[in-house]
């Protein structure tokens, strides 16, 4: 059986499939690769969208961007239903054999992306894959395509998560912090937050709420900034990702608005609070920066999945309508109170 894949020991060669699908699969897999390379590991990803045939690839990238753009809700019926289970087990094998090219040689197989993980599965049930099966959770609430009894070890973000995948057939899990990059700390202090504020043209005074909603700027993300600038508690600073249509529409209305970020560690540090629709990975990262999350006019589907788990434990709180935003955000933007001192009197 594999074990913790960041402490002691691990299996070498590791292959991780992963998609570009998302950034926070990709993401994951690039954390987790660097710091198996730190430990002198052999280590490489694999996409996931090219292993299906032809075209297939490309069109399931683009499918998916076009119904979370057009149709979002459906996410709450592939969510609920196991309907769509069966489909996607054919759809995923459709990778299996170049798949199993891939992981030929590997001692280790980790996937961060759920249709990897069926394909992956397919050829463990069938015997064609030798090297131990780990399935990564890059959420914080656990979809039911994310799970298979045929992996080894299922490594999850939280014990809520962990409960999850067991109740959907998890054999072994473990929890480990989510792979969050180094460059995501802490802020400093007050004068590395000017300079960063200066670097991004962000005013130097007002608070600020960076509103995020995944590599693709997708959900209601005019409406969560027209919110936040109706109740003023904090100026909006806007990522629209790759959505270069979206960056457009706010150019006129929004002074901050950002496409593609390669520094977002820096500008996460350099806002007061981050607004995002109940993705796995930028919130993660905000939360390692120590700045504090609101869940958002969220995503349908998972990601009202996710924004609850996070609500339930007490890690990023859900603001459910825009009557609760302004005080979500004072709270949020209030300082941490400061543990009491015992002050010893001599008599």
């Amino acid at each position: 059986m594999p074990v913790d894949l960041l402490e002691g020991e691990y299996m070498e060669p590791v292959v991780i499939v992963s998609a570009r699908i998302r950034a926070g699969h990709d993401g994951a897999a690039k954390e987790l690769a660097r710091r198996l390379g730190e430990r002198g590991g052999t280590t490489e990803i694999v996409d996931f969208l090219d292993l299906l045939p032809g075209p297939l690839g490309r069109l399931l990238c683009g499918a998916y961007h076009r119904q979370l753009q057009i149709a979002p809700r459906s996410w709450d019926w592939l969510l609920g239903s196991p309907a769509p289970a069966a489909v996607a087990h054919r759809f995923a094998g459709l990778a299996a054999p170049k798949l199993a090219e891939a992981v030929a040689g590997a001692r280790l197989a980790v996937s961060t992306y759920p249709l990897a993980t069926l394909a992956a599965a397919r050829l463990k049930a069938r015997g064609r894959l030798a090297a131990e099966l780990v399935t990564y959770l890059t959420d914080p609430s656990v979809h039911r395509l994310c799970v298979s009894r045929w992996a080894d070890l299922t490594v999850a973000p939280t014990e809520i998560a962990a409960g999850q995948a067991r109740n959907l057939g998890a054999v072994r899990t473990t929890v480990v912090e989510p792979l969050v990059a180094a460059e995501f700390r802490p802020v400093t202090g007050a004068a590395e937050r000017a300079r960063l504020r200066l670097a991004h043209g962000l005013p130097a005074e007002r608070p600020l709420a960076l509103v995020v909603s995944g590599s693709w700027g997708v959900g209601e993300v005019e409406r969560t900034v027209a919110d936040l600038q109706v109740d003023g508690t904090a100026e909006p600073v806007v990522v629209c990702g790759r959505n270069d249509a979206l960056r457009q529409r706010l150019a006129g209305t929004v002074p901050h608005v950002f496409g593609w970020v390669e520094d977002m560690a820096d500008l996460i540090r350099a806002c007061d609070v981050l607004v995002q629709n109940a993705g796995g990975l930028t919130t993660s990262e905000a939360l390692a920066t120590g700045v504090p999350v609101l869940t958002y006019r969220c995503l349908p589907g998972h990601g009202r999945a996710n924004a609850a788990v996070l609500d339930e434990a007490g890690t990023v709180p859900w603001v459910r309508s825009p009557g609760e935003l302004g005080a979500a955000l004072r709270t949020a933007l209030a300082p941490a109170p400061r543990p009491a001192v015992a002050v010893e009197v001599a008599g």
